[in-house]
């Protein structure tokens, strides 16, 4: 009598440039809960791992990561497939060299990936980044450059200020409005910081023509604000 056939074995996971998809079945969501941040770093580093499971190494580490995971997940900043996962892991890494990569990665990533990191900068509040977000605000991408100004207003500083100031004669459109609006971010934290000598310039400037409505009002207000705060005796 002939032996049954042996079941085929089920074909391994084939890797895809898209992310969504079904976990293969010899791994399970669950199990990269289990796993230490060295392991999901290996994971990472495996080039026979499937997209599926550095994705999820990613999404765990974004809870249990360590500086030891900045390299492997800076060197995933520039691929749109992991861009996101890999910032999302990196941006509650309390270390520099979180910081240094996704500088790093201003000169390396596009479209996506390049304002992904830009937001993330924007998310650490990197003062360092500032020279590198202002030369920005020029990119023949706009959303480079919006997501670049709102990064600037959050960060705030002088430095930040004078970039989106000079932004403000020499863009247009949807990119002059980001940086106006930015600049009223910036202005705002002059204000929290008790700088209003800052406040009031950054306010006058926002108040001119050309500069949204909405924007100007909001100065205009803002303006009115910090000189009564500032007449007022201490």
């Amino acid at each position: 009598m002939q032996a049954p056939a042996t079941p085929p074995k089920p074909a391994p996971a084939k890797k895809s440039g898209r992310l969504w998809l079904e976990p293969p079945p010899e791994l399970q969501p669950e199990q990269f809960d289990k796993l230490s941040p060295s392991e999901l770093i290996a994971v990472l580093k495996d080039p026979n791992s499937t997209d599926f499971a550095k994705a999820k190494c990613c999404q765990r580490l974004a809870v249990v990561g360590t500086p030891d995971a900045v390299p492997v997940l800076a060197s995933m900043l520039t691929d749109e497939r992991f861009s996101t996962y890999a910032r999302n892991a990196l941006q509650p890494i309390n270390h520099p060299s979180v910081d240094d990569a996704l500088r790093d990665a201003l000169t390396k990533a596009k479209g996506g990936p390049l304002v992904g990191v830009i937001n993330s900068i924007r998310y650490r509040r990197d003062a360092k980044a500032v020279p590198a977000l202002s030369k920005l605000l020029d990119h023949a991408d706009p959303l480079v450059a919006e997501a670049a100004a709102w990064a600037l207003g959050t960060i705030g500083g002088a430095e930040a200020a004078k970039a989106l100031q000079r932004a403000l004669t020499r863009t247009k459109g949807r990119v002059r409005a980001a940086a106006a609006g930015a600049g009223l971010v910036c202005a705002e934290g002059f204000l929290s910081q008790g700088n209003r000598a800052a406040a009031l310039d950054l306010y006058g400037t926002l108040s001119g023509a050309g500069i949204p409505k909405s924007v100007r009002l909001a100065a205009m207000h803002g303006a009115i604000a910090a000189e009564i705060s500032l007449s007022r005796p201490r």
